[in-house]
């Protein structure tokens, strides 16, 4: 696996003390590359907002650097992908997210990254032989609709997730709140290795990095973004697995909570979900299909034969991709979901309009013709 320099400093970005993934974006934004940051005069970082006097003195001085190619290079040895937010394999589905990580470390079949379709399935680490039978059906039922399954590697809901993805031979991806060269829980490590030939584990940390209360809510953060939808087995009241539905409210992603029996701790943050209408009830997979408007008929290959690729754009393919995906979407949405500025989606649409392939429909919508 070949790294550039680039990759050091954008590593190095990430591990400079006191810095967020907020302020590497805008440093930059500002500089144009990671390399361009470490290598501006300090007064130049100055003038940038939110760079104080001790951050601006921290890049400047590089320290950082040598540990930081000392991470690329163990990743190289390891075969480790070190994803930053700008390169073309980093999920898309996170990209557009404020608060996504900078850098991601990931292990496994790097093609699942950007799936058609992905859900992530959570729950409370005190599964119940009920909470099992949920879990293992409806990870069996997303078989049919080319689905990625991402959970957390946790005890309880989120292994049975992982497990049940492996015997069926979806693809999994577990999320961890530690270093990338180590499985946490370690009784885990024998199912992480097999999800790794078809899906994978991820991380925002480096190597070397033991999981702290702090990094699991950050944790779940990354779980919901990478999802088009979070289901939400059994939870108790307070817990990781309502931590990563509220995630999921505000990144615009749909949620679903089982129900459970009333009376039952397992069985509360479910039904709180439901009862505040942060959840939609699950019932079968097909709560999900009319949600989301997956469709069992029209899949990407009948897509492909239906329509001409080879004259079109890549970002012309995007836009049909979307659209066959999630059905009509506004103008904005789609901006937002393709991460395409407004000026120039505007003109891709009527272009796309001109040729045939999308229809426009009231209230700025646009769907496949």
């Amino acid at each position: 696996m070949q790294f550039t320099s680039e990759k050091v400093y954008q590593v190095g970005l990430s591990l400079i003390p006191k810095i967020g993934d907020i302020l590497i974006k805008q440093l930059v934004s500002y500089c144009g590359s990671a390399e361009n940051v470490f290598k501006a005069p300090k007064a130049k970082l100055l003038k940038i907002p939110n760079i104080g006097e001790i951050l601006a003195q921290n890049i400047v001085q590089q320290k950082v650097l040598k540990l930081a190619e000392s991470v690329v290079n163990q990743a190289d040895k390891e075969n480790v992908h070190i994803l930053f937010y700008l390169d073309a394999n980093y999920p898309r589905r996170l990209k557009s997210l404020y608060d996504a990580p900078c850098i991601l470390y990931y292990k496994g079949n790097s093609e699942v990254l950007n799936p058609q379709r992905s859900i992530a399935i959570v729950g409370t680490r005190q599964m119940t032989d009920y909470g099992r039978i949920v879990t293992e059906q409806i990870v069996a039922q997303l078989k049919t609709f080319n689905c990625v399954c991402i959970s957390g590697l946790a005890y309880g809901v989120d292994i049975c997730a992982h497990k049940a993805s492996v015997q069926h031979q979806i693809p999994t991806i577990g999320v961890m709140a530690n270093g990338i060269d180590k499985v946490y829980p370690l009784q885990h490590r024998q199912t992480a290795l097999q999800m790794q030939q078809l899906g994978g584990v991820m991380s925002e940390h480096p190597f070397g990095v033991i999981p702290e209360a702090p990094y699991f809510p950050r944790r779940n953060r990354i779980i919901a973004g990478m999802s088009d939808a979070t289901i939400v087995v059994e939870a108790a009241i307070k817990g990781g697995a309502l931590i990563t539905a509220e995630f999921a409210n505000n990144y615009h992603r749909d949620v679903f909570a089982v129900p459970g029996q009333l009376g039952k701790s397992h069985s509360e943050g479910c039904n709180l979900l439901i009862r505040k209408n942060k959840a939609q009830i699950y019932t079968q997979v097909e709560d999900i299909v009319e949600s989301l408007n997956w469709d069992l008929v029209q899949t990407n290959e009948s897509l492909a034969k239906a329509i001409d690729f080879s004259g079109l754009s890549t970002e012309e393919s995007q836009i049909l991709a979307l659209l066959h995906q999630k059905g009509p979407l506004q103008i904005d949405e789609i901006s937002w979901q393709s991460q395409i500025v407004m000026a120039r989606l505007a003109s891709l649409l009527l272009h796309l309009e001109f040729q045939g392939l999308i229809k426009a429909l009231p209230g700025k919508k646009f769907c496949l013709a």
